[in-house]
């Protein structure tokens, strides 16, 4: 089998920067441009115009980040639930407007949660009904709208509660995500298993991954190689999926996605 072809997680901003490369393989791309509320409550259209443009003649699997900030997805106050779902629709609006399939958007799964799940009654429960609660009309939409939802890891231990999160909408709009440097974190300071056991878990539901490097205890987005992460066991595991993920770069500093691309490529990762 050949060796995966590497995208970006990239602002609108950065596009004409990087739009050779998009175009050389077809490359995957998330637009990061979309999940500040102050963007999706204004006038956005502009900017989808402006990526529309930096785009035209790319091919490759197209997908947005969606909104997180201040909220969660299994919220039990009915009034944060309207504005959760708002933002979500909001969102969804922009992949329509600029052709994304895949949407990611944030786990509720916090360590809190891990720790206590056993201590509380029905709290595995509770978590998954509030999430429907939430988003269940989100997911609807997507599903309709030909949108995939995946829900990367931020704070999740046990990678298997999340696979159960998305197994129970039973919907084929809603797949899985991880983040490499948010699992490394969780197995230095919390105890979860290592990054390649995420990507286990996640099996034939995982459609997206978030590449960054980082050192197990702060978020790093370090460019590929600059950290502690162990690279090929993780594309190891993902070499025995059936289906391809998306495999995103998604590095603070954007200037890194050169010294990442000939990290993979001299391991012979990726290309």
């Amino acid at each position: 089998m050949s060796v995966p072809t590497i995208g970006a997680a990239l602002g609108v901003a950065d596009l004409a920067q990087y739009r050779d490369w998009l175009l050389e393989a077809q490359r995957d791309l998330e637009l990061q441009s979309f999940f500040d509320a102050a963007v999706l409550n204004s006038d956005w259209q502009p900017l989808v115009d402006e990526a529309l443009r930096q785009l035209d003649g790319h091919t490759g699997r197209l997908g947005i980040h969606g909104p997180f900030w201040g909220f969660t997805i299994h919220s039990k106050d009915p009034e944060v639930r309207a504005v959760v779902a708002k933002r979500m629709d909001q969102a969804l609006d922009v992949c329509d407007a600029v052709g994304a399939t895949q949407m990611v958007i944030h786990s509720p799964y916090t360590t809190w949660d891990h720790n206590n799940f056993d201590n509380n009654e029905d709290a595995r429960a509770t978590l998954i009904e509030n999430t429907h609660a939430t988003i269940g009309g989100v997911v609807k939409r997507a599903e309709d709208q030909g949108v995939v939802l995946v829900i990367e890891n931020i704070e999740d231990v046990d990678p298997i509660d999340r696979r159960h999160l998305a197994n129970s909408f039973d919907s084929d709009a809603i797949r899985l995500s991880i983040d490499t440097g948010h699992a490394f974190y969780a197995h230095t300071c919390n105890g979860a298993p290592p990054v390649d056991y995420y990507v286990k878990s996640a099996g034939e539901m995982l459609n997206h991954v978030h590449l960054q490097d980082a050192d197990g205890y702060a978020d790093r987005h370090w460019a590929i190689g600059e950290g502690k992460i162990r690279w090929h066991s993780i594309f190891r595991a993902l070499e025995k999926l059936e289906v391809r993920p998306r495999l995103l770069l998604e590095l603070r500093d954007k200037a890194g996605i050169p010294a990442s691309m000939e990290f993979i490529q001299r391991e012979g990762l990726g290309q």
